[in-house]
């Protein structure tokens, strides 16, 4: 069986949609649950989205059991944005394998870029909060069960893209250089 561009673009495309049903469920959940924790009924702390027990947290403080809802909501929520923006480029068609270097697919990237270092820099910040938490002696789950870890991939992973961003720049600078020569 010889794979083409055609299937992997098929199944990528699948998957991104896959992966952004989940999340959005997984962002809606967060939201749920901590609307529900927060103003109808407390006992949900202890099993909130992802069977994760944050009860611990929620009778300590009320206020810093806020902080690391939103911090969890935040992170869920860009990285739905960001399949949201997987979904979109092959949906309008707007990636075009002849033609790879033009001004969508660049603006594509830089966004894609800053979306994926978001994620980054808010799963640190919610790594630093819990392990601050922690030490205040607060038990909590671990970071990969609140899908919190991995910051530093997160973060790397950005830098690669925004370098991939300027490079577009310039293949686009290259490609309407070309067309104006022709």
């Amino acid at each position: 069986m010889k794979i083409n561009g055609d299937f992997t673009f098929k199944f990528l495309n699948v998957l991104s949609w896959i992966l952004f049903i989940g999340l959005a469920i997984e962002t809606g959940g967060y939201f749920t649950n901590a609307i529900v924790t927060l103003f109808f009924n407390s006992e949900w702390a202890g099993h909130f989205w992802g069977n994760i027990d944050l009860s611990e947290l929620y009778a300590f403080d009320l206020g810093l059991f806020i902080c690391l809802i939103t911090l969890l909501t935040i992170i869920s929520l860009c990285k739905t944005i960001m399949f949201y923006h997987i979904i979109s480029i092959f949906h309008k068609k707007k990636f075009d394998i002849q033609n790879p270097f033009n001004e969508t697919i660049k603006i594509y990237f830089l966004n894609f870029a800053y979306i994926v270092l978001e994620i980054g820099f808010f799963s640190y910040a919610g790594k630093v909060y819990t392990k601050w938490l922690i030490e205040r002696g607060i038990e909590l789950p671990p970071l990969e069960n609140m899908n919190i870890g991995g910051s530093d991939v997160w973060i790397f992973m950005g830098i690669t893209l925004l370098l991939f961003a300027k490079i577009f720049k310039k293949g686009v600078e290259l490609q309407n250089e070309n067309d104006f020569t022709v």
